[in-house]
């Protein structure tokens, strides 16, 4: 099954679920590139799986797709099911978002974690392209979320932002919700996020970070303040970078006999 394309490009509608709105654009997957205007649904105050569903179809429906359709989903998944819900309603948790997704828009849907997708995107095309060895991506915004990968593998669902630093969670540490909510200045925020990156250092020992979320919208106000041993760059897609890992994502699933 090849998806949608004209010429040599193939076509995904990539699809983020995130705390401020579900949003989606169409990728080029032989470029990674966002091809579309953006579509953005309003702010997700209700993430029970029958309102995400609706605000799902929605966004399908404005873009009149018919094709693959890549989504990024704020938790941990296992072939197409929700393996926890730290971010999301507990009602997730076992259900089967990929049947679920699918079913609603009429459309064969893949399903990743959200923090996977950047993760993707960012070695399929952007900062960690060609990059062999451990590579660390972390999205820093509501919460921290991680996705690893090993010459160029991907190491699935992993939470890193779950973990504790002296006795507090990572995200509630040094999340970009945390630096808000505290009134935080960058370079404090910059030494916070340092001191996660040396816990990371002593227990993944990876070859390089890459920082994305809301720290790579701006990356010049807050990654100078970083001093660690570790090759660090910020994310080439910036808050993007989920709709596009996503649409690839979704791109080799629908083409598995071309990998």
């Amino acid at each position: 099954m090849i998806t949608q394309k004209t010429g040599n490009t193939v076509e995904v509608l990539g699809i983020d679920i995130g705390s401020f709105g579900i949003k989606g654009a169409i990728v080029d997957t032989n470029l990674g590139e966002i091809i579309s205007k953006k579509r953005t649904t309003d702010k997700l105050l209700d993430t029970r799986p029958h309102k995400l569903i609706a605000k799902m179809h929605k966004i399908v429906k404005e873009f009149e797709w018919k094709g693959p359709i890549g989504c990024a989903f704020p938790a941990p998944i296992a072939k197409g099911i929700v393996r926890s819900a730290a971010r999301i309603d507990e009602a997730w948790v076992d259900a089967d978002a990929d049947h679920l997704f699918s079913e609603i828009t009429g459309c064969p849907v893949s399903v990743i974690n959200d923090t996977d997708a950047t993760g993707i995107a960012e070695m399929t095309f952007g900062s960690g392209k060609n990059m062999q060895g451990t590579v660390v991506i972390l999205t820093v915004g509501t919460g921290v979320g991680s996705s690893i990968f090993r010459d160029g593998v991907l190491l699935p669902n992993t939470e890193l932002g779950q973990m504790l630093l002296k006795g507090i969670p990572i995200e509630d540490y040094a999340s970009n919700k945390v630096r808000k909510d505290e009134g935080i200045k960058r370079k404090d925020w910059g030494k916070r996020l340092q001191k996660i990156l040396e816990h990371y250092e002593k227990v993944v020992h990876p070859d390089m970070f890459i920082l994305g979320g809301q720290v790579s919208k701006k990356p010049e106000k807050t990654m100078p303040f970083i001093k660690i041993n570790t090759r660090l760059k910020s994310a080439h897609f910036k808050n993007d970078a989920s709709i596009v890992g996503a649409g690839y994502y979704a791109f080799k699933n629908a083409n598995r006999d071309l990998f």
